[in-house]
């Protein structure tokens, strides 16, 4: 039986027998290893998964985990959805509006679609519902805010592609900014349409007085993404060290000036972090084995052939790639799908000329629908957890708000100045 068969066989088996995502990479691999005769010594895979996570890019990553595990803990989601319903609460679908506006900006905190969710959920899914909205139409807002958690820097399977493909950590930060953006103003011209169409309630028009209160209050928060992208952008700091600053100011602001954030609580912010940073790393060692037997089968060149065969057009080349990162979301995690499949279509699209920034943020804005998409749909299951339904229900719900984003998502694609125009 041919090694790729096996490979991929096995991996689609323990996927379906819901075996954690790194742990079928590595597994599939090894079995892989064992049974086919492939020419590749036990002792080079140790070396895979050690050298694969021995990167200074990749140390940004449990930085930017930790500060956002400190801000979320830190009360900042809050003190943003009241800065944002003090301006547009007044409006119809003004809470829903407010709920997308603080996903965006806990989005340029957290670097994390699920973090997103699980942060502004359990605040904003109790009052809009609590303000008239429906709790289908609530949750399923929540669950599709969280895909920009991925998107808008810093973003950290950005960080990720920026390794695999060796470019630009910093420039693939700033061009996620607009893709980010333009994913929010979709949600919101989908969530003030359907508040009309049900006459959802709105709340009194704050003065003011109250809105500077509220920015006066929640001025850290906003100041965070700012500092952090203009130091990258200004070449005060690399990614890596912005990581570091992001800890510092994360830690300074939840603790010591909003005083949120308890002595007794940081060890279990740690301990979460920790578990969520390991995770990631298990997935980043496995999918570099997994990633050098493909390599060993030249099984990218295969589907390179394969591909190139089909079209050379770079609009439908960039079709097929869409609806192939579409599936691999429902089903992979997005960290292992980026290291797995950069290598194989990165120099597919290179070669039709597509810029390789563009194509990143193409990779990552596609891959972060896999969030609310079943079977995987990760922010579906954390904003199931929160609100109580079934998330059968909330599959259906999360139709409308996927249509929408699956539109925004080929402007993206095929208008790459929307990513292009800052760097």
């Amino acid at each position: 039986m041919s090694p790729s068969i096996i490979l991929f066989g096995t991996l689609i088996i323990l996927l379906l027998l819901s075996v954690p995502v790194g742990f079928a990479l590595l597994i599939a691999s090894l079995f892989t290893v064992l049974v086919s005769d492939i020419s590749m010594p036990i002792n080079l895979i140790t070396q895979v998964l050690i050298t694969a996570n021995d990167s200074f890019p990749l140390m940004a990553i449990p930085f930017f985990i930790l500060a956002g595990a400190l801000m979320g803990r830190g009360g900042i989601s809050e003190r943003l959805f009241k800065i944002a319903s003090s301006f547009v609460g007044h409006f119809q679908g003004g809470f829903a509006i407010a709920a997308i506006l603080t996903a965006m900006f806990f989005s340029a905190i957290s670097g994390s679609g699920p973090a997103t969710v699980a942060a502004i959920g359990t605040i904003m899914i109790p009052a809009m519902v609590s303000r008239g909205y429906s709790r289908v139409f609530s949750t399923a807002l929540i669950a599709a805010a969280g895909t920009i958690g991925i998107v808008i820097p810093p973003s950290i399977p950005l960080v990720v592609y920026g390794v695999s493909a060796n470019v630009s950590i910093g420039n693939l930060f700033i061009a996620g900014i607009v893709p980010g953006i333009m994913m929010g103003l979709s949600l919101i011209i989908w969530a003030v349409f359907h508040s009309k169409k049900n006459n959802f309630a709105v709340s009194e028009k704050s003065s003011w007085k109250e809105r500077l209160k509220m920015l006066n209050q929640g001025k850290g928060a906003i100041l965070m993404p700012v500092m952090i992208l203009g130091g990258i952008y200004g070449g005060v700091f690399t990614p890596t060290e912005a990581g570091v600053v992001a800890v510092v100011y994360a830690f300074v602001l939840s603790g010591l000036i909003y005083k949120e954030l308890k002595w007794r609580e940081m060890f279990s912010v740690i301990y979460q972090g920790s578990l969520t940073t390991g995770s990631i790393m298990i997935i980043v060692a496995a999918a570099a084995v997994f990633g050098r037997i493909l390599a060993l089968e030249q099984i990218p060149n295969q589907i390179a052939t394969t591909i190139m065969g089909i079209t050379e057009n770079p609009i439908i080349f960039l079709l097929l790639i869409n609806i192939l990162l579409l599936i691999v979301g429902t089903f992979m995690e997005t960290i292992a799908a980026v290291i797995i499949l950069t290598p194989i279509l990165l120099p597919l699209a290179t070669g039709l000329g597509i810029d390789p920034i563009h194509f990143g943020i193409i990779m990552i804005v596609n891959l972060s629908l896999g969030f609310i998409t079943p079977p995987l749909g990760l922010n579906l299951f954390v904003a199931s957890s929160i609100s109580k339904l079934k998330i059968e229900r909330l599959s259906i719900a999360i139709i409308p708000p996927f249509i929408i984003l699956i539109i925004t998502l080929l402007l993206i694609t095929y208008i790459p100045s929307l990513s292009l125009f800052l760097i």
